[in-house]
């Protein structure tokens, strides 16, 4: 399931999103204090998210959450896209901002890198909605330029940094997306990740016996890769985490460490640099 941001009224929803004098955010004036508000009404969208997913998000979801009707929010928050905006902001404003950079921006950047991965798996359904078109919010600004900051002076054009930025944000959040996935699997269908590759590779054998000659590169790195136990490749004995999603957690790590190896690179031979020439990107 994908949800695109930024599909309700626009102006309405950047107003609600900076919380600007005419976004309706706030009421004033004589009379009883209204019981709702829009960050209310946010934080009772992120709960049904939490807790159902974001399949059964609805107005008249949130509405029943906080033990109102539907109509009762619409003078808040106008629709169901306005309040996916509004979620999606507000609950990034939970990561971190500032990272200590003393050591150099490579830690920095690994320490953001884990903060974000485990930030996901903690609220699996912000995945949902897509990075095509973002939220233009703060909380997501606040990302950004978290980021930005880390990666200031490491001596690359700022083309090459909004790209190197681009990479890191796309690489956490797919290798998160796996991780998610393969947790929602065993639970969306019934059967343990253990339990489908048994079967499936029993099935492999008796279906390809040739395996190994029609495929013989992948054959020899799964023979040299393959670990004689699960234990024999964990470098905490005591990681809880079950095998398979383990590994994802590894290819995470690996792949940040070849990423940021690149950077290194980049940042040490002057690639990039303004008065290094090199071809554009097509």
């Amino acid at each position: 399931m994908v949800i695109f941001a930024g599909q309700g009224d626009a102006r309405r929803s950047m107003a609600l999103l900076w919380r600007s004098a005419d976004s309706g955010a706030t009421r004033t004036g004589p009379g009883p204090k209204p019981g709702l508000d829009v960050d209310t009404i946010v934080a009772a969208g992120i709960a049904v998210a939490e807790e159902q997913g974001m399949a059964a998000l609805s107005m008249r979801a949130v509405g029943a959450w906080l033990g109102r009707t539907a109509m009762a929010l619409y003078t808040y928050v106008p629709s169901k896209s306005e309040l996916v905006d509004l979620m999606h902001d507000r609950v990034l404003a939970e990561l971190p901002t500032e990272y200590d950079t003393d050591a150099g921006w490579r830690p920095a950047i690994a320490a953001w890198a884990d903060d974000t991965w485990a930030f996901y798996l903690r609220h699996p359904w912000v995945l949902q909605v897509s990075q095509a078109r973002p939220v233009l919010g703060p909380g997501e600004y606040a990302q950004l330029e978290t980021v930005v900051r880390i990666l200031d002076g490491i001596g690359l054009e700022p083309l090459r940094v909004r790209r190197v930025i681009a990479v890191l944000f796309q690489f956490v959040r797919g290798m998160a997306r796996v991780a998610t996935e393969r947790r929602q699997a065993a639970s969306a269908t019934g059967v343990s990740d253990e339990e489908w590759w048994t079967v499936r590779t029993a099935l492999l054998a008796e279906v390809a016996p040739d395996f190994a000659e029609r495929f013989p590169a992948l054959a020899a790195l799964e023979s040299h890769a393959a670990p004689a136990a699960v234990d024999d490749v964990r470098e905490d004995p005591e990681d809880a985490l079950p095998y398979l999603e383990w590994e994802t957690k590894e290819a995470f790590r690996v792949g940040l460490e070849l990423i940021l190896d690149g950077i290194d690179s980049a940042e040490r031979s002057g690639l990039g640099s303004p008065d290094h020439s090199t071809p554009s990107a097509p």
